[in-house]
């Protein structure tokens, strides 16, 4: 039987999504990314049990992502294209950290349940709590809501400090009976989680074709509607307007999509960004500003933040 291939970048937190992404582009079939702020947060095991960190083995700092490829893959061409693209990521601003590329082999029978062993319960706000599809669970207090995903393509799992800090955003500004927009869906973990908090219908888009199925598959693993998923750049030619509109992207995707945004949201309507890096907040700030949105909270997590703005209209 023909062995699958690992290849794992070596990387900083700040690229873990864009190297993702090139392994997604170069025809990875499943991305796993061990990230030491991941374990920032609390673990909940499967048999509900909180469980510290410490305890658990994982790197110490920066992160490696790891792309599955199906055998016969031309090993030189893939690991020669991925190492060119890393080393592009100064120019987009993000820190590669030490770039090196690792490469292992994987039985047929064994690649596919790799990288379950890395996923746990995850409570990541007061109430919501994510849990991989494939694990037991039961709600350890009243009002918990339990999102179940199929992390298999990696869009997004509540691990990564800045889902995490767009849930905690969510719960906070969900009032109930909003619409909403959801900008770079992934897995659709956002559009779940305020559905389920109470807002009333969203549109969920993602460039990538991948993104939006993976959306729809999980979206089918939870007990929402009104969940409109849809492949699309941006807020180009969408018409519905909103009164929360989210984004959990890069800050270099963020700044194309701020003008978009003003036409778009109700009034007295809420944006909610992540994926900031800590040397990028200004840059976005000034951004929202020169559209006429002001930051009117931010959280941050490590070297992540996120940002809430809204039009202030001076009494």
């Amino acid at each position: 039987m023909d062995d699958w291939i690992a290849l794992t970048v070596n990387t900083s937190t700040e690229a873990v999504e864009a190297v993702a992404n090139f392994m997604m582009e170069a025809g990875a079939a499943g991305v796993q990314i061990q990230d030491s702020a991941d374990f920032d947060h609390e673990v909940i095991t499967k048999t509900g049990e909180w469980l510290d960190p410490d305890t658990v083995p994982h790197l110490q700092q920066g992160a490696a992502v790891t792309g599955y490829f199906a055998p016969h893959t031309h090993l030189g061409e893939l690991k020669q294209n991925l190492a060119a693209r890393v080393a592009q990521l100064p120019s987009f601003g993000l820190d590669a950290g030490t770039g090196t590329i690792e490469v292992d082999a994987i039985a047929e029978a064994n690649w596919a349940n790799e990288w379950k062993k890395y996923y746990h319960p995850l409570r990541i706000t007061r109430y919501l709590t994510v849990v991989p599809d494939w694990l037991d669970y039961t709600p350890q207090q009243a009002g918990e809501l339990v999102m179940r995903l199929d992390p298999d393509m990696a869009f997004g799992t509540g691990s990564h400090p800045t889902t995490a800090l767009m849930l905690q955003a969510l719960e906070q500004v969900i009032r109930g009976g909003e619409a909403m927009i959801d900008i770079g869906t992934g897995s659709g973990i956002l559009a779940i989680g305020a559905k389920m908090l109470g807002v009333d219908h969203v549109l969920a888009t993602d460039v990538d074709d991948i993104a939006v199925k993976n959306a729809e598959s999980n979206l089918a693993l939870n007990p929402v509607s009104d969940i409109h998923v849809i492949a699309n750049d941006l807020l180009t030619g969408i018409d519905d307007q909103a009164d929360i509109i989210c984004a959990n992207i890069l800050a270099e995707v963020l700044l194309p999509l701020i003008p978009q945004i003003p036409e778009r949201l109700n009034d007295g309507g809420t944006v909610l960004l992540s994926g900031i890096y800590y040397d990028k907040e200004t840059v976005i700030k000034q951004a929202l500003a020169d559209v006429g949105l002001t930051v009117v909270a931010d959280w941050h997590l490590g070297d992540w933040g996120a940002l809430k703005a809204q039009v202030v209209v001076d009494e």
